[in-house]
This record gives structure tokens, sequence and C-alpha cells, in this order.
């Protein structure tokens, strides 16, 4: 025998002694063998509310996924329950848009009201998320307030999250997400909750959020009005190193959990964060990953759902032990024929 290959005794041809393919025979051996899995449980969906709506808004960009009506939030929440799902992501998009925000810290705005909505419809059976950030309430649609020279301050930023944080909370949120990539968010996010009563209130940091193209349909979704770019703030999409700064910050200022953003373009990043950290990590399929598959889909290039368990499965491999997706429930329901 020659690197496992055995003769077959006549001296003329060999065989392989170690097949691999002898593991992957049936559906049954394959599952038996499968390192990897999803679970309902480790989906979370992402929804968006949208103030002063009679009826659901579809998102052109991102078929199948609307801009919720306060009703139908509740309902898309208990159909994730029902599913198995294990958190729901809350976006708020307001009416009324200002230069610092205000929506995001007004005990009665929209993302508030969707909290408790939702928590009242839904109690513990979900962990109920908020995005902690202010672009889907500014007339400038940066994720923080501007100095006089129109870039975004960090610090005077903080001072808003930190409201932000108080308001998410009383309004009954499980976790919260600074999504803005400033620099102390999660020190400024976590003292807030604490000096308020809130101690039990979790932090999900967007440790590794990245300046990408992908997040292009996610605009549209919030009703984006953003002028210019976030290259200052979020990350460089050439830079590693720089994640595992971020990382060592959030985690000495005290995230529960830490995410990398967007999940498939940056599958070395979320490698390196869930081999560094003894915290769950997550990982945010984003609206263009999820665009480009649908429209591919649409189009007959590829097959829609092998495409998303491909997707979700090479996430889950690469160390994420959560997922936010908006196939969550629609997933988590097949998932849960298959059990």
């Amino acid at each position: 025998m020659t690197n496992g290959v055995n003769s077959s005794g006549n001296g003329s041809v060999e065989v392989p002694r170690v097949r691999p393919r002898r593991l992957r025979t049936t559906p049954a051996m394959r599952r038996l063998v499968a390192e990897t899995r999803l679970h309902p449980a480790e989906l979370i969906l992402p929804a968006f509310v949208r103030e002063g709506i009679a009826e659901p808004v579809p998102v052109t960009s991102m078929p199948g996924v609307v801009q919720h009506t306060r009703d139908t939030l509740r309902k898309a929440a208990a159909e994730a329950v029902a599913a198995g799902v294990g958190g729901i992501m809350l976006y708020g998009v307001p009416l009324v848009k200002d230069a610092v925000g205000s929506a995001g810290t007004d005990p009665d705005g929209i993302l508030q009201v969707a909290i408790r909505d939702v928590k009242s419809e839904v109690g513990d059976e979900l962990v109920v998320m908020s995005d902690l950030c202010l672009d889907e309430s500014t007339d400038h649609g940066h994720c923080g307030v501007l100095d006089t020279r129109g870039r975004v301050d960090n610090d005077a930023t903080l001072e808003r999250y930190a409201e932000m944080a108080r308001v998410q909370a009383d309004a009954g949120v499980d976790m919260v997400g600074p999504s803005g990539m400033m620099d102390g968010q999660v020190a400024v996010v976590r003292d807030a909750l604490d000096a308020a009563g809130h101690q039990d209130v979790a932090v999900l940091a967007y440790t590794a959020k990245y300046a990408s193209a992908f997040f292009g349909p996610f605009r549209e979704a919030v009703a984006s009005s953003l002028r210019g770019d976030r290259k200052t703030y979020q990350q460089d999409p050439a830079n590693a190193r720089e994640s595992m700064r971020e990382l060592a910050l959030d985690l000495a200022e005290g995230a529960d959990v830490v995410m990398v953003k967007p999940a498939m373009p940056y599958l070395d990043i979320l490698r390196q964060v869930a081999d560094a950290v003894d915290v769950p990590v997550a990982a945010y399929q984003v609206s263009g990953e999820y665009a480009m598959i649908e429209a591919a889909a649409a189009n007959g290039w590829i097959d829609r759902d092998r495409t998303i368990m491909e997707t979700l499965l090479g996430i889950r491999r690469a160390g994420a032990g959560q997922v936010l997706t908006y196939w969550a429930t629609e997933v988590a329901g097949r998932l849960r024929e298959e059990f």
C-alpha cells in the first residue's frame, strides 16, 4: 500500500483503502457526520417598523422584506417565536428627522414604541434587541451628531448613545446593539445602563463593522438620508488587525456579545474573532448579501433555498454562534420540519 492505496492483487490496478466518500453515501450518513449544524435558536431576525403607515411598505431592493406597521411587526415577532427563532433586532423609521436624531431618544419614538409592542406580544419567548444608533433618525443620515465642520463628533455622539440606551432599556429591550462605531461606545452604553438600574440589559457590540458597499439596500429599508459616506468611523475593508484592536476594546468595555458585519465578505475576520474570545460571537448577513441571492435566484441562475442554507452554514462554520439574517423565520421553519 502506498498513501492509503491498496493493490488489487494482480499488480496492475491499485484501489484506495481510505475512502472519504463512504461518509457521504446517504442523507442519513451525511447528517450523522456533519460538523456544522444550523438551529433556529441561533437565528436573529432584523425587522423594520415605520411610523405613520397603515400597511406594510415593501423594500424594493430586498424582495420579501417590508417596513412594518406596528401591528404587522407584532405578527412578525409572533411568527418568529412559532418558528423557533432566537431573537429579533428592531430598527425604527420615524416620520420626523432632525440634526441630533431626537426620535432616537424620545420615549415615545417609533423604536421605543416598537420595543414595547414586541415585548407585550412575545414576552421572554424571543430575545428583543434594538439598534442603538442615530442614522435612522438624523436628517443627514450619519450615525452621530455633526460638529461645525460637518464631521461626526465622536464624544458628543456618545452622550446621545447613553440617552438612547436608557430609553430603550426603559421600554423593555433585552439587548442593545450600539452600531455606530464610535470610539468608547460600549463603555458609555454599559455605564448608562448600569447607572439607570438596567444591569440585566445586555450589550451586543458591533465590533468589526466595515464601511461596506453591501449595506446599500438597508439604506432603502430605513429611508436613510445619508449624505457622503461613513469611512471616517466604520472600518476600512483593507484592514484585519484593526478588528482585533476593536475587539480588545469592546471586551474591556463590557461587551456581552461581539459581532462582525457584513458576514460573507469578512469570514476571515469572523474566524479570527471567534478564535480569540470566550463570549458569544455573532455575524450579520446584511442586506446586500440578501439582495444578491434573491436577485440571482429570481433570474434562475442559482438554487435559492440551497444557496441560503449554504451561506448560513458557511457563516456558522467560520465561527458565528448567532446569525442575523432576513431569512431567519423562513429558515427556522424549514429547520424545524427537518428535526
